[in-house]
């Protein structure tokens, strides 16, 4: 009998320690949480993960720091939510930062709550997703919370192109606590709730005399427009986690397993006959390249990242017969389409991305070639530029190509070209594939001779007969196919079926030397 009661005082006491842990920093600090617009920690993980498979870990960790009485102040998960669930059936491992308990600030045994599940995602093979909100490191902690970042920032590093890590800002996120997502695959944020940068904007008054918000400085706006530190950016939490969900479900487990497939309704073999009149009959037309991502994709479903950022060159995730394919695509109506250095910057990554996790690789292409000017040489064109060729000629994923109307000079070449190893290049009857335009060419060629506005006129049209059609470049092998608009669908779907078992070794090497 005695025994019996004991054993019921023991049950009570865990009762009462898990009833305590999921206080979280007490009715007063969530309740302004809320009242600020945001989610707790608890909430977050419950709206990110199916329903009742959240399994937590270290939920009674405290933390061991005596200095300036931290000793009088402790709670039970020291700031961080930790454990994994499921999300859409497949396991992920997930943190979330606690802003009510210590402001979410980093300490010692915080870091070893998030570097353990870090670890055993590495080990059985899965995504990690963060949700931070937090002060950055615990200054009553000094060394030991900077220590604390470091192990784990070592883990993203070593976690890189093995599991898609996947980063939500969901509140502050300063000092070294930017620095963690920086090294992920994508970043969400929380517009006017969550801010990323260094130092916040009273340091940045004390030493640059510069005046600016918090929002300014590190809003959602900044990160996804100006900086490219952020891929996403959302109106509340609630929006934020059921996108990153969304995101997880084109991506794979890991970097050994197969991109979730999908059964969809939409015919792979449906022909779009909008299509053949998407390309104006006038070449300085702009027209929308992100009509024919959608018009192809299955079920017209297009996640695109980086929206706002380098809007001159589209990237993001469709479906094609339910298989997951990153896009790449020039945008004619942002700077007539051209590359420049940050459009190349944004899509050299998601290449590197897409072919770090085997995920196909569709390109469609109208360029006029590189955006000249000061600007862009001063701002390293050169080195930027090469990015993107890098990241496509070193690519072993299965990549296709449509042209659909421009394709002039080393742009040409970058973009996936037959001789950077593209598997199939098509173009649409539409196409112009060139050293560059027909009237600058003409001005270049005959510029020793002096030629009136009548030969200058009758040349252009020479040079356009002979160079703004894809048939020459077809003669030579360097097209694969002239396809007709309407079929893109049906003939991607069948490239990319066809590509299933493609298999390229690159040299070995222990990296490469891309600038970074």
């Amino acid at each position: 009998m005695s025994e019996e009661i004991t054993m019921r005082e023991k049950i009570k006491f865990l009762e009462d320690k898990l009833s305590k842990a999921e206080e979280a920093g007490g009715e007063a600090r969530v309740e302004k949480q809320h009242k600020q617009g945001k989610l707790t920690a608890r909430e977050r993980i419950n709206l990110l993960l199916d329903n009742s498979t959240f399994v937590e870990l270290d939920k009674f960790v405290e933390h061991q720091n005596y200095n300036f009485g931290m000793d009088k102040t402790k709670f039970l998960g020291d700031g961080v939510v930790t454990g994994y669930g499921k999300i859409d059936g497949r396991q992920v491992f997930v943190y979330a930062q606690d802003f009510t308990i210590f402001g979410g600030a980093l300490g010692l045994a915080h870091a070893r709550k998030i570097t353990k599940i870090m670890d055993m995602a590495m080990q059985v093979g899965c995504p990690v997703i963060g949700l931070s909100d937090s002060g950055g490191a615990r200054i009553q902690e000094g060394v030991r919370g900077l220590a604390g970042y470091a192990e784990i920032f070592l883990r993203n590093v070593q976690s890189s192109g093995v599991i898609p890590q996947i980063s939500a800002i969901m509140g502050p996120s300063a000092g070294g606590a930017v620095y963690s997502p920086a090294m992920t695959d994508f970043i969400a944020m929380v517009k006017n709730t969550s801010y990323m940068f260094i130092t916040g904007p009273d340091v940045v008054k004390t030493v640059t005399n510069e005046s600016v918000s918090s929002e300014d400085l590190g809003g959602a706006k900044t990160h996804t427009s100006k900086s490219s530190v952020a891929d996403l950016a959302f109106d509340n939490d609630i929006l934020a986690l059921r996108e990153v969900r969304r995101l997880l479900s084109f991506l794979p487990s890991n970097n050994r397993s197969k991109t979730p497939s999908r059964k969809v309704i939409d015919d792979p073999n449906r022909l779009e006959s909008s299509l053949d009149n998407l390309i104006p009959n006038n070449a300085n037309i702009a027209y929308d390249m992100k009509e024919l991502i959608l018009k192809i994709a299955d079920e017209n479903d297009f996640f695109e990242l980086q929206k706002d950022f380098a809007r001159n060159i589209l990237i993001g995730f469709i479906r094609l017969d339910g298989d997951t394919i990153g896009v790449v695509a020039n945008q004619p109506k942002v700077l007539a389409g051209c590359l420049d250095v940050d459009s190349s910057r944004k899509a050299a990554r998601f290449v590197r991305f897409c072919d770090a996790f085997n995920i196909p690789i569709l390109t469609l292409v109208d360029v006029p070639g590189f955006l000249p000017g000061t600007q862009q040489e001063y701002g390293g064109i050169i080195k930027h530029g090469a990015k993107l060729l890098f990241a496509y000629g070193e690519a072993t994923v299965p990549k296709v190509t449509i042209i659909t109307r421009k394709a002039y000079g080393g742009a040409c070449d970058v973009m996936s070209s037959k001789h950077l190893r593209g598997d199939i290049n098509y173009a649409w009857p539409s196409a112009e594939i060139a050293v560059m335009g027909a009237k600058g060419a003409v001005e270049i060629i005959y510029r020793s001779q002096s030629l009136n506005q009548e030969k200058i006129k009758k040349k252009t049209e020479q040079y356009e007969e002979r160079f703004a059609n894809p048939f020459i470049a077809a003669e030579k092998g360097y097209i694969d196919d002239v396809i007709m608009p309407r079929s893109s669908r049906k003939r991607l779907v069948r490239a990319f079926k066809s590509l299933k078992g493609k298999k390229v070794n690159n040299p070995w090497k222990k990296h490469d030397n891309i600038p970074l």
